[in-house]
């Protein structure tokens, strides 16, 4: 008899700091019961269950055997051919290929012959599981106290591994909150709630300083169940972070209204995203600046300073790839195959190109296209820029000098942050 007051207190407890359901527990205590009481008197290869009253705190114990027919068993040479290959024997029942009983190693603690299930049983046939109720023992909880104790604090770290996993897989792809706990190497850890998030060097924005027990937004990447529990990494350099902090900050995103179709990302320094309209008297770049700015300063706020650029996005390539070098102003777009080649009047060029040739090679990744920009009095090329990093030609010494503009484009005010990866196992 289990002392019921303590015991369903304790239920309750693991079942709401864990997260684990009462059935599980319980199920989990049955476990116990069997592996204890067969550890102590049980025999090798008996199948032991244990059921748990969790009304009364009391419990049952029997014993399960399959009936089995001379079909279902190994033959002496069947025994002998596994014993000279080595094969390891399955003491589990299946099915065989054609869907019969697979074939057995008799063992009869496990096993009964059907004539005998029989004389136990009218009407037993092979196949059936025939159960012996099991003789309570005094001394049982004194005894196998400690390996109850082991089979229970095994079980529920399992059950609670599966219950963080499958909590924390259903969020993945969102913003989730947590406090940084500790910084390893260049890996900072986050306590996210039932568990630890990890975030790896290249998921931090590049500047940002992460302070023991400050609380940040995160974007959660990915959920692994490794070999010590779901791993939960996160993330705040990704792309991802940026369009679900704006569909946060913009009802009409959320709604479907407003759609991001594209975004490029520069953690920490600048973005551009691309948007577009459902709907008929919705403003896109309106809806996700704000009034007097407050949804974009609000993203922009979270990211720490990185500039934004929120642009009108168009079907027609060529009139997309324009609104994607702004804020500059832009005569002229020929397109052939993958790239563009952009005419822009001297006096903008600067602002095409922007410093260090950012925004030029910002709008290339967001439109997908190679893009040359190339002055109109001049008509030489003045920068390149490819769709993917570390393959753009330096920008014009000049050029490239030049300080970037504001980076909300249309609008009065500018605007934006946040990410983070991977998860441990929390203290046990």
């Amino acid at each position: 008899m289990i002392d019921l007051k303590n015991f369903l207190s304790a239920m309750s407890q693991i079942e709401e700091e864990k997260g684990i359901s009462r059935d599980k527990i319980i199920e989990t205590i049955e476990l116990a019961l069997a592996a204890a009481y067969k550890k102590d008197y049980g025999e090798r290869g008996q199948i032991v269950r244990a059921k748990l009253d969790s009304e009364s705190g009391s419990f049952k114990l029997w014993q399960e055997k399959l009936v089995v027919d001379e079909s279902m068993l190994k033959s002496e040479e069947e025994l002998a051919k596994e014993q000279e290959e080595g094969e390891e024997r399955s003491e589990e029942e299946g099915e065989g290929e054609e869907g019969t009983p697979k074939k057995v190693r008799f063992n009869e603690e496990r096993h009964i012959m059907v004539e005998d299930a029989k004389k136990i049983q009218k009407g037993a046939k092979a196949g059936d599981v025939l159960t012996f109720d099991l003789e309570y023992k005094d001394e049982f909880g004194r005894i196998a106290a400690q390996t109850a104790k082991q089979v229970i604090i095994q079980k529920i770290r399992e059950a609670e591994r599966e219950a963080v996993f499958s909590e924390y897989e259903n969020k993945a792809d969102s913003i989730i909150s947590g406090i940084v706990q500790r910084v390893e190497g260049g890996y900072i850890f986050f306590d996210i709630g039932k568990t630890t998030g990890i975030m790896m060097p290249q998921d931090r924005i590049p500047g940002e300083h992460y302070r023991i027990g400050a609380r940040m937004r995160l974007y959660l990447v990915a959920v692994d169940q490794g070999a010590r529990g779901p791993q939960i990494v996160v993330s705040r350099s990704h792309p991802q972070m940026l369009v679900k902090l704006f569909e946060l900050e913009v009802p009409e995103i959320g709604a479907g209204s407003v759609e991001i179709k594209a975004l490029a990302r520069e953690a920490g320094a600048r973005s551009k995203i691309a948007v577009t309209s459902h709907e008929e008297g919705v403003d896109p770049i309106g809806s996700c600046v704000g009034q007097r700015g407050t949804r974009v300063a609000a993203v922009i706020q979270e990211l720490g300073g990185e500039k934004i650029d929120i642009i009108e996005w168009r079907q027609d390539t060529a009139e997309f790839i324009a609104n994607a070098l702004s804020p500059a102003s832009v005569q002229n777009v020929e397109l052939e195959g993958d790239s563009a080649r952009v005419t822009v009047a001297q006096d903008q060029l600067s602002l095409a190109i922007g410093r260090d040739g950012q925004n030029v090679r910002l709008a290339a990744k967001l439109t997908g296209y190679r893009i040359d920009i190339v002055s109109k009095e001049t008509g030489e090329v003045e920068e390149k820029a490819e769709t993917e990093e570390g393959t753009e030609t330096p920008a014009q010494e000049e050029a490239g000098s030049t300080e970037e503009p504001a980076e909300v484009i249309g609008e009065e005010t500018p605007v934006e942050d946040v990410a983070a990866e991977e998860s441990e196992e929390k203290a046990e």
